[in-house]
This record gives C-alpha cells, sequence and structure tokens, in this order.
C-alpha cells in the first residue's frame, strides 16, 4: 500500500500534472464545482494529492486544501460496507451465497412462504441485483432509525432476486445491518477499528465532531427536510434519521486516506496486503449477473460511457458519490485516483459533473502515460 506518511506536510505538484490542474480549474471557474480535493497513486506510492478552490464560491469561503475532509456519500458502500464484507469473507465469517432471511429474521417473519423476498441472498444485496427499489424517501414518514428499519424490512420487491440490476441504497441499508449481525459489531466501530486504523487512514470516520464541522465543505441549503445549511453532517437524508451512520451513505474522508484504502486493494491483488488476499479481491471484483450488469460484489466497473474516462482496463472497480466523490482503481494498471468535491452545493441541479469526471481521469491517465505499473 502507499506510504501513508507521504504528503502529511502538504503536496508537491509535478509538472506533469498541470493539465489535471486545468481541468479542475476550469470546473471551478466556470461553476461545475466551487472546490475539490484529488489525488493518485502508482507504482505503489501517492504520486498526486492536492486541493483546489474552495468551499464555496463566496469571497470569504475557505480553501480546499489536500487534507481537506468531505462527505464522500455512496464511496461509503465500498470503503465501510464493501471494504467489511470483504473483511468477513476473508475471516471466513461472510457466505454471499447465504440468504438475507437467516441474518435477518425480522424481514421475512412477516412474509408468505412464496414472496420472492425469501430468497434474496448477501450477494444479490451486493451486486445490486436484490430485486428491492433502487430508492424510497423512508425519511417523509420514518422519525428514527427503528421505524425506518421497519419500512425497509417491509419493502416489496419489483423484480425476482438475480433477475435485474438496480442500483439500490435500501438494498446497502440492509447489507450494513447483516454485517453487523454477522459481526456482532456495528458498522462503524467494526471499520473504525478493523480497516480505517490498520491502514492509516486516521480522519475517515461517520458524524464528524461538532469542532470539525467548520472545517467540512457543506453539501447543500436543505430546504426540505433539515432547514438549514448541511456542513459537516451527512447530506443523505435517510442516513439522517437512521443517525449518521448506514451501509449506503454517511462516511467523510479526505483524499488520502482513500488513496491509503485504494493501495491496500491494489497490494492485495499480488498478495501484500494487509487485510485482503488476492482471492477475496477476485471475489468481489468480479462482475456478477444478471448479463449486461457492471456491477461487481460491492464495487462497479467501468462500462460504457464510464465516469472513469476511456483509459481504465476492463478489469477495474470503483464506485461514485452523489455530493461529487469517485473513486476508480486499475487493477491492471496499478493505480488509482479520487476525486471528492460538493458539486451539490447549493442545491443538487448542477450536472456538470458527469462532464467533469471522465475529463479529470483522462487527463491523469494521460499524465501516467495510460498505464503505471
Amino acid at each position: 500500500m502507499p506510504d501513508p506518511t507521504a504528503f502529511q506536510n502538504g503536496p508537491v505538484m509535478s509538472p506533469r500534472f498541470a493539465p489535471v490542474r486545468a481541468v479542475l480549474e476550469e470546473a471551478i471557474a466556470t461553476g461545475a464545482i466551487p472546490g475539490c480535493a484529488f489525488g493518485a497513486t502508482a507504482g505503489g506510492r501517492i504520486v498526486l494529492c492536492d486541493g483546489l478552490g474552495h468551499f464555496t464560491p463566496e469571497a470569504d469561503a475557505l480553501p480546499v486544501r489536500h487534507n481537506t475532509l468531505y462527505d464522500v456519500a455512496s464511496l461509503t458502500k465500498v470503503v465501510a460496507t464493501t471494504a467489511m464484507a470483504m473483511l468477513l469473507y476473508e475471516r471466513g465469517r461472510l457466505d454471499p451465497a447465504q440468504l438475507l432471511g437467516e441474518v435477518l429474521p425480522d424481514f421475512v417473519a412477516d412474509r408468505q412462504a412464496t414472496d420472492p423476498a425469501r430468497s434474496i441472498r448477501l450477494e444479490h444485496l451486493l451486486a445490486h441485483s436484490s430485486g428491492l427499489p433502487g430508492y424510497v424517501e423512508f425519511f417523509r414518514t420514518a422519525e428514527n432509525r427503528q421505524e425506518l428499519i421497519e419500512a425497509c424490512f417491509h419493502l416489496q420487491l419489483e423484480a425476482e432476486p438475480g433477475t435485474r440490476a438496480c442500483y439500490s441504497d435500501p438494498g446497502f441499508i440492509l447489507l450494513g445491518l447483516a454485517l453487523e449481525r454477522l459481526s456482532g459489531d456495528s458498522l462503524e466501530s467494526f471499520t473504525a477499528r478493523e480497516i480505517f486504523a490498520p491502514l492509516g487512514m486516521h480522519c475517515t470516520f461517520f458524524r464528524p465532531p461538532e469542532a470539525l464541522r467548520p472545517l467540512i465543505p457543506p453539501t447543500e441549503i436543505d430546504n426540505s427536510l433539515r432547514h438549514r445549511r448541511l456542513q459537516g453532517e451527512v447530506q443523505d437524508e435517510n442516513c439522517f434519521v437512521l443517525g449518521g451512520a448506514s451501509g449506503h451513505a454517511g462516511l467523510f474522508a479526505p483524499v488520502r486516506d482513500l488513496l491509503l484504502f485504494s493501495g491496500e486493494i491494489l497490494a492485495a491483488r499480488s498478495e501484500r496486503g494487509q487485510l485482503y488476499s488476492a482471492e477475496t479481491l477476485e471475489r468481489f471484483a468480479r462482475r456478477q449477473p444478471p448479463t449486461g450488469s457492471s456491477r461487481a460484489l460491492g464495487w462497479d466497473t467501468p462500462s460504457q460511457p464510464s465516469s472513469s474516462g476511456l483509459y481504465y482496463a476492463p478489469h477495474s472497480i470503483g464506485h461514485l458519490g452523489f455530493s461529487g466523490s469517485s473513486l476508480w482503481i486499475d487493477l491492471e494498471a496499478g493505480m488509482s485516483a479520487v476525486l471528492l468535491t460538493n458539486r451539490t452545493w447549493p442545491d443538487r441541479s448542477n450536472q456538470q459533473i458527469r462532464i467533469l469526471r471522465p475529463a479529470f481521469h483522462n487527463v491523469l491517465r494521460l499524465a501516467l502515460g495510460h498505464t503505471a505499473h
């Protein structure tokens, strides 16, 4: 994995990454994002780690630094939830083929014997092929964590498990609960102790303390649920009702920590991983049914067109986050890239991130010579 002391005193921008900086500066100038933190690993070390722009477009806004903490939104699904699933699998405590109802009996307690939800397996949740709906506004009616979980337990399927790929937040809420049951520990506690601490990810956590909130870029002005500026608290409404820590969202992290995490994934491929073996990585990085889905177990893989741009190998894995975050790891080239932004500030209407992400990855890969072994 990359040297955890890299850039601890600040970044040094190599001239070869000037085109990367130019693309990001243009995105800031045109209003695609107010600022961003970004970085890359190659050859087993961190080669880029920097920040540009400001927390918001206002003249007195704080500048984004290489160590700025961001709400990484659905990167939680891979950096926390999938990472935990991989570690439980590594330790023989998770079988992807196990039925969800065996782990969470309350999910099937009130269902008829013929209900297809009884055939959902953990691998279906990981691969977003459970048949559960993609998104449900639980927060409109659930007033607390228990009420939201109960609503999740009673969801009806939209398709037979394994027959349709549909990115599902409820699926990962349930997966997080299942992993907690299998481990006997909370997602928040387990990942902090078993994943983040060993990898040196000392600034990655759920629910930032009050004192840190002003040092985190705001995500939006919430006019529907909380009626305030969201800064240093999770943007996702369902995760907010769940208490700020869930299988689908809630994590905050800086670029450096996510590069350390991606370094562990890359190290596992050559059996140098601290946490994972090559077999575990290969099991989770492999595309899953149904045919045509880009989803592996927890991870996504490049599809066309891809947010990872033109140069990532098919055997790459990654994920996106609603707030504007992304993490892509090219297992063949031995490199990774992280981009963190708050593109949703001050509201969610701005979609220019769809253009920025592939442009960022393209110029970064060109700066690295397409491949980086």
